[in-house]
């Protein structure tokens, strides 16, 4: 088949040029994708879509079906013959072989190819331009003649004729070239501005890409950090449960054993009884006196003769008597003991306690431990650093600091030297058994003299103190004691810098929460020591 045949055969007979993005009708006629749905968009006030090419008409508007198979043909079909492409321009006078034009020449109104633009040169000076199909838009819609100039007042192209005599008479003019040349400059200048901002947008959008992919490593981390948490506590559930289950059934299986064995007593002594009872209403049927006498002294003389004995005592004596006898011969009912439901009830609540501080204690060792010392630079005259800057105590000689703005005047307190902008992080410390001591963390900006100099007593920190066996906890000169009695003196401090948390927890078996202090947290926060009176901290981690 010949290149103009099949180019036939692969022009939308809308557009005319070869498909893009073919798709089908149902009545099997083929068009561009944008073509058809142009079309249709000014069908769609009529109620009703027809095929451009046979008409049938559809009441509603047709599901397009890709034709992929189509598509690679026509994309195939360009990538061979370039001259064939839409955007080419092919030379007027090359009818039996097309060939791509390298001029068009706006007076003959037709493109050339090399060859035939040589002739064209030699011939006449004509005004030629890069090979377009749209004449009319390079000449003047009144004079109908080339546009070679531009109008400056105007801003528009125009011809020899509108300069002379036409509506841009009297008005600066320049050559299209020129007009172009200037525009061009003004252009390079706002590339020179754009790409700046562009290749920092890129860099913003790279960084955005690098946050996003390190949020989704973040998250993933977390995902598997409270899958595996909640998966513990299951196990501990079920564990916690199993123990309870097995208590509850030993006790069970205890109980009845008791009262199995007491269940086999007492019908021995119900037969014992029943023969008694049989016995005694023999006697009681027999009619021979003596016979009854002599019966009863042989078997049950003993029993009998307490009954007898009874007889002649008063009515006081009497009562007493019975009352003896039914506690002797009577039945009482065995003291077997219940199901022990108060020590079920503390074996599940201590086990549940003992999970959620487990789950607290899990939750904090998942998150990264913070290497801290103590900075030097602001510790007050009467507390001493250690070598390694981990360890503050207090010391009744002044230690001749040397003065900076930021160390504490008046308190013997110090800081770390380590901020924390954000993230989540905890360390651990511990303290001396005696004496007051007091932990927790503050901004850089805390006053360094004066009353709202010391932690806990303004806006700007956070802290717990141990005091006389004693805990309580102290923000903005607010003070509040806290219930729980010290176990030891080994105290982890955890902080979510974002979710607005300072937590406090003492390192027991099992970890016990303290307090947490909830704010929004508006500058770094550095971990505080304050020691007096011979107390002494030291970071462990």
């Amino acid at each position: 088949m010949a290149a103009a045949d099949l180019r036939d055969e692969l022009s939308c007979s809308i557009c005319l040029s070869i498909y893009t993005d073919p798709v089908s009708l149902p009545c099997g006629h083929y068009f561009c994708r944008g073509c058809i749905g142009a079309a249709w968009d000014t069908q769609g006030g009529s109620g009703a879509y027809s095929c451009p090419e046979c008409r049938a008409e559809y009441r509603e508007r047709p599901a397009l079906q890709n034709i992929r198979k189509l598509s690679n043909i026509a994309e195939r079909f360009l990538s061979t013959h370039p001259e064939h492409d839409g955007t080419g321009i092919l030379c007027t006078y090359c009818v039996h072989s097309p060939v791509p034009a390298a001029k068009s020449c706006l007076q003959c109104e037709t493109s050339m190819c090399d060859v035939h633009l040589a002739a064209h040169n030699q011939s006449v000076t004509h005004v030629l331009t890069e090979p377009t199909a749209s004449f009319c838009d390079r000449k003047c819609s009144a004079h109908n003649e080339p546009l070679k100039y531009h109008c400056c007042e105007d801003g528009a192209p125009i011809c020899v004729s509108c300069c002379l005599a036409g509506g841009h008479r009297g008005h600066g003019v320049e050559l299209l070239s020129e007009a172009s040349e200037k525009k061009k400059e003004k252009l390079r200048k706002v590339l020179e501005k754009l790409s700046p901002e562009r290749e920092e947008t890129e860099r913003g959008a790279q960084r955005l890409q690098e946050r996003r992919g390190e949020l989704e490593e973040k998250a993933a981390i977390e995902t598997e950090r409270v899958t595996a948490l909640f998966r513990g506590i299951r196990e501990e559930l079920e564990a916690l449960e199993k123990r309870l289950l097995s208590d509850i059934s030993r006790q069970k299986e205890e109980l009845t054993l008791t009262l199995t064995e007491l269940i086999q007593q007492l019908e021995i002594k119900k037969d014992e009884l029943s023969r008694e009872i049989r016995h005694i209403e023999e006697l009681c049927n027999m009619a021979d006196p003596l016979t009854v006498l002599q019966e009863q002294w042989e078997s049950h003389g003993a029993a009998f003769c307490g009954a007898e004995g009874a007889d002649t005592e008063g009515r006081e004596g009497t009562e007493g008597a019975d009352t003896e006898g039914r506690e002797r011969g009577g039945i009482k009912d065995p003291a077997v003991g219940d199901l022990d439901v108060g020590g079920i009830s503390e074996t599940l609540l201590t086990g549940l306690a003992g999970i959620v501080t487990g789950v607290e204690g899990r939750w904090i060792y998942g998150l990264e431990a913070t290497e801290l010392v103590l900075d030097r630079n602001t510790a007050g005259n009467n507390v001493s650093v250690s070598g390694d800057g981990k360890s503050a105590s207090y010391s009744h000689t002044d230690q001749c600091y040397p003065p900076k703005p930021e160390r504490f005047q008046i308190y013997p307190q110090v800081l770390s030297t380590r901020s924390f902008p954000s993230g989540r992080h905890y360390w651990e410390v511990g303290g001396s058994e005696s004496a007051e001591w007091c932990i927790g963390a503050a901004y850089p900006s805390i006053a360094r003299g004066g009353r709202q100099s010391c932690i806990g007593d303004n806006g700007k920190s956070w802290c717990l103190c141990i005091e006389n066996n004693t805990y309580s906890v102290r923000h903005d000169s607010k003070q509040t004691d806290l219930p729980h009695v010290p176990s030891c003196r080994r105290i982890r401090i955890s902080l979510d810098y974002e979710a607005g948390r300072l937590s406090f927890y003492e390192l027991s078996e099992p970890i016990r929460h303290l307090h947490t202090f909830s704010a929004s947290f508006t500058e770094p926060l550095h971990a505080a020591f304050w020691v007096w009176c011979d107390a002494w901290g030291r970071i462990i981690s």
